[in-house]
């Protein structure tokens, strides 16, 4: 005979694993978004010099899906807050795998240039849809750790986009946008079959704000908008975003450029780049709460400050060793995305469960603008300096923007009057 005891451990359990199932299978499903995203960079060498093309204007490609990301979530991150997050996820993927293969076909810079920003809208009907689930499913003590394994499945989908894309460059750029994109199609598949958006969907009742009433959308936007705190956030994420695609985009022209192709070797270590940054999100997570007691923001600035230095090292020193190189490139993606797995918990802790889509989105929609205006600028700096070693230094300086405006946060006092930053603000209301 079971005793109620048992009964709620078994039941515990049985809820603990449909959390795991329901992160792990969103993480699966994003690991494989970059693959019609992040191959572009890829491709824009090969893709240049046959359609005769500038660096500028691919930067142009780039911050024009850059802009179409941004504006989509500032839509579809309030929309996650309102409708379905896994149909907006499997509507995003699928039209974005349909963008790409277009692309493939595509004979004219007019052509890519406006395909290739719808991509953009498509793609970002996905993070934000996927934190809301996840803020359904985790609870505030617990959701640190899964928004950095989150964060990792966004890293770790940026290794397979290089490694695909590695592969299928030297035979024909076309397939850059063809193949990768297949495993984009399966994922979302699988996905949209075994995830529910919440605990109640499958007939759990065990937090009653993840079935709250949702805001009006013009309530959301205001209460995310009137949060300085969050704002400040945003602003440091912009930098922090800016630098992050400077390495992803720019990194493979750096190493596929005539005076870095010494040799097919050369190519693999751009490998090492995406895989710091999926290493680097992971261990931020407990970089954040171990050594800085939960100080998210002190955990950022070191996260910054370290991208800064490895950027200004590879930018001086003439390093020939492939070993060495290695490594520098491998702490460059660490330190510049590792501290992003800690801005998304932010979102929760600021401005309460019911936002999450919105305030993600609109932090998304910063990181991606202020990404967007940086592809051209280093596209520009490229053309003119006629060396792609210049991205390192223009990146060790937006890294040191991030670090410096997120110190601004500790001038807004906390409404109580205490004078805390916010990395201890689990624990009290801020909903503004």
């Amino acid at each position: 005979m079971h005793s109620p005891q048992n009964d709620s451990k078994e039941t515990d359990s049985s809820y603990n694993r449909l959390q795991w199932k329901m992160l792990l299978l969103t993480m699966f499903c994003y690991l494989f978004f970059y693959t019609g995203r992040h191959n572009f960079g890829w491709a824009a060498k090969p893709l240049a010099a046959a359609l005769h093309i500038s660096y500028e204007k691919i930067g142009w490609v780039s911050f024009a899906m850059l802009i179409g990301y941004a504006v989509g979530q500032l839509i579809n991150g309030n929309l996650a807050d309102r409708l379905s997050p896994r149909h907006m996820i499997a509507t995003g993927g699928l039209l974005s795998v349909l963008a790409n293969v277009l692309i493939s076909f595509a004979g004219s810079f007019e052509v890519i240039l406006v395909l290739w920003t719808l991509n953009g809208y498509c793609q970002s009907m996905a993070w934000a849809s996927g934190s809301r689930i996840i803020s359904n499913w985790w609870p505030d003590q617990r959701r640190g750790v899964a928004f950095g394994l989150y964060t990792m499945a966004a890293g770790t989908s940026s290794i397979i986009t290089y490694l695909f894309s590695i592969l299928l460059v030297q035979e024909s750029w076309r397939n850059v946008f063809r193949i990768p994109v297949l495993f984009l199609a399966i994922a979302v598949l699988i996905f949209f079959l075994l995830v529910r958006n919440k605990p109640s969907d499958l007939g759990i009742k065990r937090d009653a704000t993840a079935d709250a009433v949702k805001p009006h959308w013009r309530e959301a936007y205001k209460t995310v908008l009137r949060n300085k705190r969050f704002l400040v956030v945003c602003l440091a994420l912009g930098f922090q975003s800016m630098a992050r695609y400077g390495l992803i985009f720019w990194v493979p022209v750096y190493f596929l450029s005539k005076e870095q192709t010494a040799g097919d070797g050369n190519l693999w270590i751009t490998l090492l780049l995406p895989t710091g940054m999926a290493i680097g999100a992971l261990s931020f997570g407990f970089i954040s709460d171990r050594l800085f007691n939960a100080n998210r923001i002190k955990s950022i600035v070191l996260g910054m400050t370290m991208c800064s230095i490895v950027s200004l090292l590879l930018y001086f020193f003439h390093i020939s060793n492939d070993i060495l190189v290695g490594l520098f490139v491998f702490f460059a993606g660490f330190f510049a995305y590792g501290p992003q797995a800690n801005f998304w918990p932010l979102s929760p802790e600021l401005l309460g469960q019911a936002y999450v889509g919105t305030g993600i989105g609109i932090m998304n929609m910063c990181a991606y603008i202020f990404a967007a205006l940086g592809e051209p600028l280093l596209g520009r700096l490229i053309d003119r300096t006629g060396s792609q070693r210049v991205i390192f230094l223009t990146v060790a300086l937006i890294a040191l923007l991030s670090a410096v405006t997120i110190l601004f946060t500790a001038l807004f006092k906390i409404e109580q009057g205490e004078n805390k930053t916010i990395g201890s603000l689990k624990s009290i209301n801020t909903t503004t």
